[in-house]
């Protein structure tokens, strides 16, 4: 994941970032304005993890993910207007289920067991859906601290991981409902099912 070539922030990014205090949120980009979903449905791009203004935009991204008013478990950088991969995650497999601000992450691997779940996000305002997701996956990304990390994810924390990172890519969850419509998926107690009966069958061979 190396990469010396960031392209550095733009003065619109700058201004956006910095225009106000460190605890004051940004606003939330909706799926109700067009401008905002031209936004939301553009690829981002990679950020210097050492670029000074990254604090302020973790801190800035805390505070709306935080906010009463949209309160939830993840944000990406372009549901506040800025096409740059980064995102707060909360990590539900750690103890005391802390946020962590993850830079530049990349999802290497998906398992093929899948979670069907409902979710909601602040950018579609008063809709939800059930999707399916991998249920363990392996990230790469570096941290607020500029210090790399490979690691597997499992649970309820894959999933907030693949609902912000598909902002990254421009992505929404009700792409997922409707791309999802054309796949067949098999519950795992049925797979089960099939083993047994076929290693039973040899046994009484």
């Amino acid at each position: 994941m190396n990469n010396t070539d960031y392209k550095a922030l733009s003065k619109t990014e700058i201004n956006l970032i910095q225009n106000k205090k460190s605890y004051e949120p940004f606003r939330v980009l909706l799926t109700t304005s067009e401008k905002d979903t031209k936004i939301l449905r553009k690829k981002s791009i990679d950020i210097d993890p050492k670029d000074p203004l990254i604090k302020l935009l973790a801190d800035r991204m805390y505070a709306t993910v935080q906010d009463e008013a949209s309160k939830g478990v993840g944000i990406a950088a372009p549901q506040i207007g800025i096409n740059r991969n980064a995102v707060w995650v909360q990590r539900f497999d750690k103890e005391g289920e802390p946020f962590e601000f993850i830079i530049n992450p990349k999802i290497t691997w998906y398992s093929d067991i899948v979670r069907y779940g409902r979710e909601g996000c602040l950018s579609i305002p008063d809709e939800m859906g059930q999707v399916y997701r991998s249920l363990i996956l392996r990230l790469q990304y570096y941290d607020l601290d500029g210090n790399f990390h490979d690691e597997n994810v499992e649970g309820f924390t894959a999933v907030i991981f693949q609902h912000e990172y598909d902002h990254l890519i421009g992505t929404l969850f009700t792409d997922r409902i409707k791309e999802q419509e054309t796949i067949n998926y098999i519950k795992a107690e049925v797979m089960n099912e099939v083993y047994y009966i076929k290693k039973a069958s040899v046994d009484n061979d």
